[in-house]
């Protein structure tokens, strides 16, 4: 990699070149080239709307856009980029307020080098504001997302300190030309074709009107030239685009957080619009492209500042997984019993949940959920302080499973953490959802299910500390990670290298997803990594590891293991499951991998308790 002082090697790629900082490691191993950022740019797509469309938020509130029929969006953006390998540079003279900013355009890629003048854009980039961001690798500096002086909001982005985080918009009295608003180390900016502010994660949006319309300048250039914009790295920055028909999703980052990790935000950013208004509000853009779309997310900012929150601290936001609440199996047995005859009367999907975790759910025949509807659709409820007081029934729509309609949510807090959701596609089925949900209480009281659950958010989940040490290898099982590279002398006294802090050899901490079950469980975190800037830290090196394993470019890649000053990282892939552990940065390659192994059989011996088995057939 290209951090400074970290080392990284790949199962898959013997053939690159070792990298001079390795020699003195006793490590066989080689080194990762990751790919450094530009400005790509590919192909515009046509805006698609859809038929008809309402705006909700928790207070149960809908407004339907008229207008006439319009084809439908297919799917995923082009990526195709230009075939012509003409390079155009423009340089802009000293007028026009960007002293020094070079844009050059060769197929699909476009670079811009130098400072950019606060006046301009209001955003004062890297020179602007060099006391954004210190030197030191996307790992080793991992600083929360606001200045330093906010002491508030340090803990932001922490999974055991989620109580602490207050919601909503902060901020509020900033704009582009407050100095404290250039220092934010992460902005989010939703905008209109035309350049009207949308939603900003900090500041007043009607307040950063020029800054939006310098971003919308910015997308229009590249567009005029019949190609879109995807990144600009400037400095330590990234400025990450997003092109959804009408509507311009826009990331400025420092915190060196991986280009396809910053995208996948833009994306669940998007796709938690839909979730409230439904993509047909691309009609309005074609009725009146200067329409001020604001209005119809009002009261919103808690869910979207909820879901930028989650970025830093729930894995579900780059896994594309979600995770259970581990419980017996006959106890969630139980509880998915009672929500399969609900949903034999009509309902669409019924899931139990306690927080972000499910602790059951079931869907009617054929129908499919993707884990990131359930990540976006737990956002809106949890965020919303009307949800918890009464019961509602609520429009919304799942970006996944169909992004042109609404379904109507039955949601009822059922204690503190515990809620139902009862998805219908019938906007009369309050009264029979109310029945189901009666129905269902009533069975989950008389067979403990909800004290059970009560009782399993106060133990947890799985610690390192726990991992058995005498567990034995089983036959036909899957095949252990290095299992032909582990040395014959390997140590007997295997027990005397698990002392320390952690779990065995070292181990601080591990995450494990199921492919096939579209599922994953993530271990407490252990002492080493008790702070709220080690945890943010440790899930930042995570997202970079994930994604360099996945990177098409220069992967996949089947196994990676690297070590800097913080921690050893090591990572496996296969086609059933991934494994992501953290050791101690001393910790030994070869017990490393003995350990993970165990690990691997830990979570296979325990998967009736921490995994949703035997579901309905969501093929996501």
């Amino acid at each position: 990699m290209s951090s400074d002082s970290s080392s990284c090697t790949s199962g898959d790629d013997p053939a690159d070149p070792p990298s001079p900082k390795l020699i003195g490691e006793q490590l066989a191993s080689v080194a990762l080239t990751e790919l450094e950022g530009q400005v790509s740019v590919d192909h515009q797509e046509s805006p698609n709307g859809i038929d008809y469309a309402s705006a909700s938020e928790g207070s149960h509130r809908q407004s339907e856009i008229d207008g006439g029929e319009v084809p439908v969006d297919g799917g995923e953006e082009d990526s195709r980029s230009n075939s012509g390998g003409l390079v155009e540079v423009e340089e802009v003279g000293e007028g026009s307020g960007r002293e020094g900013v070079v844009w050059g355009r060769t197929n699909s890629e476009v670079e811009m080098d130098g400072p950019s003048s606060p006046s301009s854009s209001g955003y004062a980039g890297e020179r602007g504001s060099s006391s954004a961001s210190s030197g030191g690798s996307g790992i080793d500096e991992v600083v929360e997302d606001e200045i330093e002086e906010v002491r508030s909001d340090a803990i932001d982005g922490v999974l055991n300190s989620q109580a602490s985080w207050l919601p909503g918009k902060r901020h509020v009295d900033e704009d582009d030309a407050s100095i404290s608003w250039r220092k934010r180390k992460k902005h989010f900016f939703m905008l209109s074709h035309s350049g009207k502010p949308i939603y900003s994660r900090y500041g007043d949006e009607h307040k950063l009107a020029g800054f939006s319309a310098t971003l919308q300048a910015i997308i229009s250039f590249l567009e005029n030239g019949r190609d879109r914009v995807k990144l600009v790295k400037a400095g330590k920055h990234q400025v990450v685009f997003l092109l959804k028909g009408p509507i311009y999703l826009v990331c400025i980052s420092c915190t060196e957080e991986p280009y396809e990790s910053l995208r996948g935000q833009l994306e669940l950013i998007y796709g938690q619009m839909i979730l409230i208004l439904t993509k047909s509000v691309n009609r309005c853009f074609e009725k009146n492209p200067k329409f001020d779309m604001t209005p119809l997310l009002g009261g919103t900012d808690v869910v979207f500042s909820s879901l930028i929150h989650s970025f830093s601290w729930n894995p579900a936001t780059f896994l594309h997984a979600y995770t259970c609440l581990p419980l017996a199996y006959a106890t969630r047995q139980a509880a998915g019993a009672i929500l399969q005859d609900v949903a034999d009367s009509g309902v669409l999907f019924a899931i139990l949940m306690c927080k972000h975790k499910v602790v059951s759910l079931v869907g009617a025949q054929k129908a499919s959920l993707h884990p990131d509807d359930m990540l976006l659709l737990a956002n809106f409820v949890t965020s919303s302080e009307s949800f918890r007081t009464s019961e509602s029934f609520s429009p919304i729509c799942l970006p996944r499973y169909n992004p042109m309609a609404f379904l109507y949510a039955y949601v009822q807090y059922l204690d503190v953490d515990t809620y139902l959701m009862l998805l219908t596609t019938s906007s009369n089925a309050f009264y029979h959802l109310k029945d189901c949900r009666i129905q269902i209480e009533a069975v989950l009281l008389k067979s403990n299910v909800l004290s059970e659950i009560q009782r399993s958010v106060l133990d947890g989940g799985m610690r390192v500390e726990d991992l058995p040490l005498d567990m034995l290898p089983r036959t036909g099982s899957s095949p252990h990670l290095g299992q032909q590279k582990l040395p014959t002398d390997y140590p007997e006294r295997f027990g005397e290298s698990l002392d320390g802090v952690g779990g065995p050899a070292g181990l601080w901490h591990f995450m494990y997803r199921s492919i096939f079950l579209d599922q994953y469980v993530s271990s407490e975190f252990s002492a080493p990594v008790s702070s709220p800037r080690q945890q943010k830290r440790l899930y930042r090196a995570y997202q970079k590891l994930y994604a360099s394993m996945h990177d098409k470019g220069i992967g996949p890649h089947k196994t990676q293991f690297r070590r800097d000053e913080n921690y050893v990282l090591l990572c496996w892939v296969t086609q059933d499951f991934e494994l992501y552990a953290a050791f101690d940065p001393l910790a030994d390659k070869a017990t490393a991998i003995k350990v993970c192994n165990r690990v691997c059989q830990w979570v296979k011996d325990v998967e009736n308790e921490i995994f949703l088995l035997g579901a309905s057939p969501f093929s996501w």
